[in-house]
């Protein structure tokens, strides 16, 4: 019984050293084999590996994806003609020196992100510095990203990370500069409309001046026209008048006097002292004879 029992125990130890001398590498990590503290080896390909157990030698992993950091709130630069804006951006990095990552942090990812988040700042500042707030915003957006980027792989490459890329996602002023930029869009608004408001105006006046004037004309048109008419058609009528009377130059002496009596008697009071021989009365006796004068 003793014998088994010590067989089992036996067994089992020789289990716990036989996996400790195995290990397995995945294809997302990097693996770092160091003995007494020292880096003995460095494997990236996935696979079964061996080595020596604790604490001859030791295995810590690595993460060989590509890694974002990101800044959790935008930071404030200072542009070429001093103005604050608010940057957002964020890095694609991975590690492609295990060795160097390990000995610059131990394999510890928040000392490493927080030495990239260092690095990024500092090429911000440096490019946003030399530009200005038009540059950084649109102008030359696509140069600042591609400078960042190359300032922070140089640095980068000497603690074991590789940049895939540099990205701002945000560019934007600070609320006093926003406000300015706001009332600046604002009253450059208001200049365009009173602009086309004046302009719209002036072309209103005109419009109207013109259509005022033709008006003008084809009344003045019209009236000449109605006056040529109208003296065409008294011109006529003189004409039949004269012709018809002079027929009977009698008969317009009559007809003349019945007018003038017409406009004379339009009134029943109206009251009249003329001398009844008199020539306007001519034709109120007997055949239209003038009466004979008294010496």
């Amino acid at each position: 019984m003793n014998r088994i029992v010590a067989a089992l125990i036996a067994g089992f130890i020789a289990i716990m050293l036989l996996s400790s001398t195995v290990f397995v590498v995945d294809q997302r990590k990097y693996a770092i084999v160091f003995a007494l503290g020292e880096v003995k080896d460095e494997i990236s390909k996935p696979g079964l590996y061996f080595k020596l157990p604790p604490p001859f030698q030791n295995v810590i992993y690595l993460d060989k994806r590509v890694l974002t950091l990101d800044t959790p709130e935008p930071e404030r630069f200072i542009t070429a003609e001093k103005k604050n804006i608010l940057v957002d951006a964020y890095v694609k990095w991975r590690i492609v020196n295990p060795k160097t990552y390990f000995r610059s942090f131990g394999g510890d990812e928040g000392r490493a992100r927080n030495r990239m988040s260092q690095i990024v700042k500092a090429a911000l500042n440096d490019e946003i510095t030399k530009r200005t707030v038009r540059e950084v915003i649109s102008g030359e957006r696509g140069k600042v990203m591609q400078a960042i980027k190359a300032k922070v792989a140089a640095e980068a490459e000497a603690i074991g990370v590789g940049i895939v890329d540099v990205r701002l996602k945000r560019v934007d002023y600070v609320e006093q500069i926003n406000n300015s930029v706001y009332e600046r869009m604002k009253s450059e608004r208001v200049r365009v409309a009173n602009e086309l408001r004046s302009t719209g105006s002036a072309d209103s006046e005109k419009i109207r001046a013109d259509a005022d004037k033709q008006r003008t004309v084809i009344l003045a048109e019209a009236y000449r026209e109605a006056e040529k008419i109208r003296g065409e058609g008294d011109a006529k009528a003189s004409q039949v008048y004269a012709e018809a009377f002079g027929k009977n130059p009698e008969f317009y002496k009559f007809y003349r006097s019945l007018e003038a009596y017409r406009a004379t008697f339009k009134d029943k009071g109206d009251v009249m002292v003329v001398d009844p021989s008199s020539e306007f009365f001519k034709y109120f006796k007997g055949n239209g004879t003038a009466a004979p004068s008294k010496k």
